[in-house]
């Protein structure tokens, strides 16, 4: 049983506050296909309940974790255009590390965002 899992939490840059209420995708991506694997919605503290990919079910390989942000930006006030700058934020990343805490944050305004590999 794989001992690694992978977290994730939203920091609204632009207001300076953990972002709640934000919807979570996580996909395992193989060539063209995506196999969506969990979802889960951000907390008060902009983070998960849980590990989004707790211990025993991670595997090397490439994900994609898509962060619904639209909403979000909404009901803030932030970013109003029509079409939306930022709507649906994908992150691509790889894991080959089964045992291994993998965390990768989103940091959102509502004209751009970054990410980075955390601990």
């Amino acid at each position: 049983m794989s001992e690694g899992y992978l977290t994730t939490h939203v920091l609204d840059t632009a207001r300076g506050v953990p972002a709640d209420g934000i919807t979570i995708a996580l996909y395992r991506v193989s060539g063209n296909s995506h196999k969506k694997i969990a979802e889960a919605v951000t907390n008060d503290d902009g983070r998960t309940d849980s590990p989004i990919l707790p211990k025993g079910e991670m595997t090397a390989g490439t994900y994609e974790l898509v962060f619904f942000c639209g909403p979000y930006l909404d009901r803030h006030g932030l970013g109003q255009s029509d079409p939306k700058f930022l709507d649906q934020i994908p992150i691509r990343f790889g894991i080959d590390d089964e045992a291994a805490h993998y965390h990768v944050p989103l940091l959102l305004s509502p004209y751009g965002y970054s990410t980075y590999r955390g601990s």
